[in-house]
């Protein structure tokens, strides 16, 4: 389930918000210029389609924000608690960097928390299957994916070469809840 939790920058510990409302984080992460949107897949996504399968399938959505923001480029990334990297590609999102476009991501399965450092606030959004959150430009942010990372991921840039942060230098991140990994039912 989809969750926003507002902070005070100066306190981790007790959110001044909490919603599992999709419109009410949506209207909340709008007032701060932040994208939340949620999307339903065309045709079905079975597990392993490649990744061509995965953008056709959500494909009106995607040319809606490639006409409305002018997106250039268009990937699927996808990781699983298996994944070989999965600590260093972990460590690599959790410090607080910005990025010269908008970092947008449409969840197509697992989930995956951004936390957004916008003023004096701290916007904590879990994203899960369905979501798409657009974070503006030079926006202070990180990203966890949990220990044990499961998610497949549309990602759009208007730069062509991708995913490039420019690190803060904040040990911000730090001093915030990360995400745990999700317990599986036996």
């Amino acid at each position: 389930m989809s969750q926003l939790r507002i902070y005070a920058e100066t306190n981790a510990k007790a959110p001044q918000k909490t919603s599992i409302d999709h419109a009410e984080i949506a209207r909340e992460l709008g007032r701060v210029g932040v994208r939340f949107e949620r999307w339903a897949a065309s045709q079905p996504v079975v597990p392993g389609a490649s990744q061509d399968e995965v953008i056709a399938a959500y494909r009106a959505d995607i040319e809606r924000l490639q006409r409305e923001n002018g997106y250039q480029a268009v990937d699927v990334i996808s990781l699983n608690p298996d994944h070989p990297d999965r600590a260093v590609l972990r460590q690599k999102f959790l410090n607080e960097h910005t990025h010269s476009e908008d970092e947008v991501r449409f969840f197509v399965a697992g989930r995956g928390q951004f936390t957004l450092h916008i003023g004096d606030k701290v916007y904590e959004v879990l994203c899960e299957q369905g979501d798409l959150i657009g974070v503006p430009d030079n926006t202070r942010h990180w990203f966890d994916m949990s220990e044990a990372p499961y998610f497949i991921a549309i990602r759009l840039f208007t730069n062509k070469e991708g995913w490039v942060a420019n690190f803060t230098g904040s040990d911000i991140a730090g001093k915030f809840p990360r995400l745990p990994a999700e317990s599986v039912a036996a």
